[in-house]
């Protein structure tokens, strides 16, 4: 059984060496074969999941957003949301290869096996003290035994802080931290300041604290546009007093001492207002939040991405004003923050189309093939060569044993030449039926195979009668 296969498999390789072209043309489909499969696998949708929080925040919602309009144009690049309780829990999935991507907030420590795709926002801290009671609530105040505001100096400067009580809007740590960091630069120890924290969705309440002095100043963490820092800071006005802000000059300084925060400058009438909130320019500390991806994201999927929400930007902003402020981070080699190598090649305009990316491994994989396919060749014609001196050699054989039989003298000669002309003939059959031999050569083997069982016939007749005859 084993013979049988293994003749079965030389004899299919010598019918397939016998069709050079059909090889050569089988070659060159399977290259371009797995060419285009190729251009499939990495044309074809990428689906990266995303860590975000705290649920229903602001960032969850935008993320969203931006999930629903990728899969609604069907872009190669799609988000598939992984809801967190905050960004350090985000950072902490992404390190753990739960997810490819997540919305980390820079102060809160970046992951380590991330890398900057975009900037989703930029936070800054507005510092500001509401307007002074008016002297007539005071002195009523007063009279009631109630401590007036008024009795209080007037803090003017951030080292005016010392022995108040600040409110601190949003339940986040990072916050507090990032006011605890203000305060010692200006001297100011911590525990000389009595910090109050307001969840984000009890405004009101943070700013009725706030008119009625319940904290004599006011921490917001936000980006610039953001509604919770305007809303704070309109409710907390006071006869059409707007309130002081207090300007951090030593931004600069900040920033150099903590990287994770940066000095930005809000410009007058950010938060609204008649007249301008606030009236001019002032220094402050921000703070990025940022879409990072894995290390092992693929560059090309890395640049998609940040391809695609760059490009959503004005489209998602008429409902998330939020995504206006998106932007591409600083991709020079000296940032303090790792840029993903895909997301740096997008923006810096030298991301590799497909054929740029894979063109020389297709290029060289053709000459690969065509050399493949000539030393095929070659050899198939040599193999062609050698198949037919074989084959003369058999017919040159088979003639060989027409003289020997002639020439025998003895039934035992005729007998082995009669067992080698089987041989052959068998040989020639398993050929015939592979397709190996041609018309011209199975003819000659047939006259050639005739003549050698003719002359031993013969020349066993001829053997029989001198036996017979009489001495």
């Amino acid at each position: 059984m084993n013979n049988l296969v293994k003749r079965s498999a030389q004899s299919r390789f010598k019918l397939m060496m016998r069709h050079g072209n059909l090889v050569m043309l089988a070659a060159a489909l399977l290259a371009i074969g797995l060419a285009g499969a190729a251009a499939f696998a990495v044309s074809r949708p990428v689906t990266l999941k995303i860590a975000v929080g705290p649920p229903n925040s602001d960032d969850l919602k935008l993320i969203q957003a931006m999930a629903q309009q990728f899969a609604r144009e069907r872009a190669h690049v799609r988000l598939q949301l992984v809801v967190k309780s905050g960004p350090v829990e985000s950072a902490e999935a992404l390190n753990a290869g739960e997810v490819a991507a997540a919305v980390v907030r820079r102060d809160l420590g970046m992951p380590k096996e991330g890398q900057v795709a975009v900037i989703l926002r930029r936070n800054v801290a507005v510092l500001f003290t509401p307007p002074q009671e008016p002297a007539k609530a005071a002195a009523k105040k007063a009279k009631k035994g109630a401590k007036s505001a008024k009795s209080k100096p007037k803090i003017e400067k951030i080292a005016d802080l010392a022995g108040r009580r600040v409110g601190v809007i949003g339940k986040t740590k990072a916050n507090v931290d990032l006011l605890n960091v203000i305060l010692k630069q200006y001297g100011v120890p911590p525990d000389k300041v009595d910090i109050v924290q307001f969840d984000v969705k009890e405004i009101t309440e943070a700013a009725s604290a706030i008119r009625e002095s319940k904290v004599d100043a006011v921490l917001a963490v936000g980006p610039i546009n953001s509604r919770i820092t305007a809303d704070a800071i309109a409710l907390s006005a006071r006869s059409r007093q707007a309130p002081t802000f207090l300007p951090i000059e030593a931004a600069e300084a900040i920033a150099q001492r903590f990287p994770a925060y940066e000095a930005v400058e809000i410009p007058a009438g950010a938060f609204g207002g008649s007249p301008p909130r606030p009236e001019e320019s002032i220094d402050t500390i921000g703070v990025a939040h940022y879409i990072v991806l894995r290390k092992k994201v693929h560059d090309q999927v890395a640049g998609d991405l940040t391809k695609q929400i760059l490009a959503a930007r004005q489209q998602l902003s008429a409902e998330h004003p939020g995504a206006s402020k998106i932007e591409a981070p600083d991709t020079a080699r000296e940032s303090v923050v790792p840029v993903h190598p895909g997301a740096a090649a997008y923006i810096d305009g030298e991301q590799k189309t497909f054929f740029e990316q894979y063109g020389d491994a297709l290029y060289w994989g053709l000459i690969l093939v065509s050399f493949i396919g000539s030393g095929a060749a070659g050899l198939m014609s040599y193999t062609r060569a050698d198949e037919r001196a074989r084959r003369l050699a058999v017919l040159d054989r088979l003639m060989d044993i027409v003289t020997a039989a002639r020439a025998a003298d003895s039934a035992g000669q005729l007998k082995s030449l009669q067992h080698e002309a089987d041989a052959i003939l068998a040989e020639t059959m398993r050929e015939v039926q592979a397709g190996a031999l041609d018309e011209t050569m199975v003819a000659g083997f047939a006259v050639a195979l005739d003549q050698a069982r003719a002359a031993i016939s013969e020349r066993r007749a001829a053997l029989g009668r001198f036996s017979a005859a009489p001495s």
